[in-house]
């Protein structure tokens, strides 16, 4: 996979160039950086492949992280597991309205949910004002996941390879992951094999924001504090990483494996640049480059498929 290789040839030249960048705490907090959105580039995957999109994973984010300080406020003694449960319920409970109104609507989910981002992201706003809750104020468990490491690996990492994996297996070998491909690549063609197209979309939204809301959870035990502004422009890294890890703007191409290493790609560069002391202008075009060169191949992908298909159409005739 390419973007594997550009991964390991990042980490290798940068820790020619800073012998501390492999070292065992460096590496620790290249894990920890990466994890948060891992799982977010998954869940977009997910609604990507469906030739959709959903902007406004940063706002459900948000929402679901000031929702468990929230929740430790009122009940500090909640078990962790049913912590997360809530937060995943949660953000597939916002995921879902955003499913029901692209299928409804059939407006394109690119508008639906640039207005659900503005919608949500002013609920959150109107919700915590000026309020935030601190690290400090939530269970000393909880606070351990993003630090406590089984093998040197942080659980919360471990957590999100198990994402992965799951959502990976789901995709390839369940009916309906395989339906969610079919749909990308061709919705009507999907409908006329007897796939239930609108409930299928309105699944990979749901997912989509089910997984938010894991991450939204997991965002609260791994940094210091959560707010009106939390997750922020954070929709725009998670559509960058899933597409720089090679899934199609145009559904139907990709897997949430190739979505999770373009994540670490992503994240990787940013430890990179600050660790070879790169003006943070760069990062962000350098970011920008990777996003524009992905579209690039995903479009001359797309067209050497479509004349390949000719091709062998016209052969057959």
């Amino acid at each position: 996979m390419p973007v594997a290789i550009a991964l390991v040839v990042l980490v290798l030249v940068t820790w020619l160039v800073n012998d501390q960048f492999l070292s065992p705490q460096s590496v620790k907090d290249l894990m920890l950086n990466s994890t948060i959105l891992v799982i977010l580039a998954v869940a977009q995957a997910v609604v990507l492949i469906t030739r959709n999109v959903d902007l406004s994973v940063g706002a459900i984010l948000g929402i679901v992280a000031f929702s468990v300080g929230a929740i430790f406020e009122s009940a500090p003694g909640l078990p962790i597991p049913a912590v997360v449960l809530a937060g995943m319920v949660l953000g597939g409970a916002l995921g879902a309205v955003n499913g029901v109104l692209v299928t409804v609507a059939k407006v394109p989910a690119l508008v639906i949910t640039l207005g659900t981002l503005y919608v949500y992201r002013g609920v959150l706003s109107s919700w915590a004002g000026s309020k935030q809750y601190f690290s400090g104020d939530n269970p000393r468990a909880f606070g351990r996941l993003s630090v406590d490491t089984v093998l040197g690996v942080p659980l919360i990492t471990l957590l999100a390879l198990v994402v992965v994996v799951a959502v990976a297996v789901f995709m390839a070998y369940r009916r309906s992951g395989r339906d969610l491909y079919a749909i990308g690549s061709d919705p009507e063609a999907a409908g006329l094999f007897g796939i239930r197209v609108q409930a299928r979309v309105l699944l990979a939204f749901s997912a989509c924001g089910a997984l938010t809301g894991l991450a939204g959870v997991l965002y609260a035990s791994r940094y210091n504090s959560v707010g009106a502004l939390t997750g922020s422009g954070l929709e725009l890294d998670v559509v960058a990483a899933a597409v720089v890890g090679g899934v199609a703007i145009s559904g139907g191409v990709g897997s949430v494996a190739g979505a999770a290493v373009g994540a670490v790609l992503l994240s990787t560069i940013t430890s990179s640049l600050t660790a070879t002391r790169v003006d943070k202008f760069w990062q962000q075009a350098i970011v920008g480059v990777l996003i524009l060169a992905a579209v690039v191949v995903d479009r001359v992908t797309a067209i050497r498929r479509a004349n390949k298909l000719r091709v062998s159409e016209a052969r057959d005739d």
